[in-house]
């Protein structure tokens, strides 16, 4: 259950900073945070 709702929020950040960065670099580094920020989650 707090798997599933870990993924949800890290795809809906996913899907906010994708929409707000304008470069392919810009978002590569917003995903690598957010991984960053869901294995700091799980641990």
């Amino acid at each position: 259950m707090i798997r599933k709702t870990i993924i949800a929020a890290a795809l809906a950040a996913i899907t906010l900073t994708a929409s707000a960065c304008n470069t392919v670099k810009g978002v590569g580094e917003d995903i690598q945070s957010v991984g960053r920020a869901g294995e700091r989650a799980i641990d």
